[in-house]
């Protein structure tokens, strides 16, 4: 029988495999589905049961917590509208989702349905092809995503934030994935 895992082991980044599903359309061979295992941080209890239902209903009900929306993704095995609260990014006049756990549910879910998602504030809903950002592109994303929301998810980095060097942010890209947001008409 294993041994119990140590109050240490239950806050490390858990290993899961990538999605075997095609990316959406822009994809690069880079791409963090296609190297093998992913990373993957899953949020604890608090944050799960708590937390994201806090900033979701907030959200949903028109009071953005720091520029916070919720993203509606289709399960990618029942099909059933999951709905999880993220930060979009505005940067160079494009948008973008940053994973700042790595390989969450929402990106495999958004992956699998080619890159559609919808994103809700109060009762607005704007619909989204999100386009995977290869690796090697995605350090001046990561960099204004930290510098705007290091406060709530620089724990996920591993010690790398807005100051740190290229090489330290090109280090962590294919651990994070980036989405950029295409309005659908």
């Amino acid at each position: 029988m294993p041994d119990a895992p140590q109050e240490d082991d239950m806050h490390q980044p858990t290993t899961i495999p990538a999605p075997p599903t095609a990316h959406p359309p822009g994809g690069a061979d880079d791409s963090p589905g296609a190297a093998g295992a992913a990373h993957y941080r899953r949020p604890g209890w608090l944050t799960r049961n708590v937390m994201n239902r806090l900033v979701g209903a907030s959200t949903r009900a028109g009071l953005s917590l720091f520029g916070s929306e919720v993203l509606e993704h289709r399960g990618r095995r029942t099909g059933v509208a999951h709905h999880t609260p993220v930060n979009p990014l505005s940067l160079g006049g494009e948008r973008y989702l940053v994973a700042p756990r790595g390989e969450a549910e929402w990106v495999r879910n958004v992956r699998a349905d080619g890159g559609r998602l919808v994103l809700i504030r109060g009762r607005r809903r704007r619909r989204y092809t999100g386009v995977e950002v290869a690796p090697s592109e995605r350090r001046d994303v990561l960099r204004a995503y930290l510098a705007r929301w290091k406060f709530e998810v620089g724990a996920f980095f591993d010690g790398v934030g807005p100051d740190s060097t290229d090489e330290q942010l090109d280090a962590i890209a294919p651990r994070h994935p980036v989405l950029r947001l295409r309005a659908e008409a």
